[in-house]
């Protein structure tokens, strides 16, 4: 199993503060601190693939863990070839309450930024 990294040049994704505090809201919420935030990319959206967040009790053997104020995310390797050197944060603004994946492999993204195209 992959050792967890807290640090960007190890792994080639970036979680941020801001994204790691509010998934530990989140879980807190649920009385689930145990649990960790799975990010993945899967095919459909109008752009061609589509970004997922499911929580889950448990990582895969294979999987990329990188961990950030006492939160684990889990990139499955299929998913981290289309996000390595992305960064995943957390935005709340004007316009609203949101994760947003700021991805330099997307060729293209589609108005809600929730797909893209390489």
């Amino acid at each position: 199993m992959n050792e967890i990294s807290p640090v960007r040049e190890s792994v080639g994704v970036e979680f941020t503060e801001a994204a790691a505090h509010r998934v530990l809201t989140l879980m807190q919420e649920e009385g689930r601190t145990d649990l960790k935030l799975r990010v993945y990319v899967s095919g459909g959206g109008c752009s061609g693939f589509q970004y997922g967040f499911a929580f889950e009790e448990g990582a895969q053997e294979d999987d990329l863990q990188v961990a950030r104020s006492g939160v684990v995310l889990l990139i499955d390797p299929l998913s981290l070839q289309y996000l390595r050197g992305a960064e995943i944060d957390y935005t709340d603004d004007a316009e609203g309450e949101q994760f947003v994946i700021r991805n330099p492999n997307a060729q293209t993204t589609c108005g809600c930024g929730s797909s893209f195209t390489v």
